[in-house]
């Protein structure tokens, strides 16, 4: 634990289906191509963006890495 705290990893925030669009729309990615870096399926990402359901665990930390490193993190 006292490593992971050394790290300062920030806490990452919670995506609202205003922000996901956003994000999505940022870089230019169909709901597919998103599930598809994902590993997800694109219906979860519709979901997403409705609001039916919320991204958590490592879709959340994915999410993050994309808003602040762009699409490039994952090439």
């Amino acid at each position: 634990m006292k490593n992971i705290e050394k790290l300062c990893i920030p806490e990452v925030q919670e995506y609202t289906p205003e922000k996901i669009v956003f994000i999505r729309n940022k870089f230019s990615l169909s709901q597919a191509a998103l599930a598809s870096i994902f590993n997800i399926s694109p219906s979860t990402v519709q979901k997403w963006e409705q609001g039916n359901k919320k991204p958590t665990g490592a879709s959340k930390k994915l999410l993050d890495i994309i808003e602040r490193k762009g699409i490039e993190a994952f090439i």
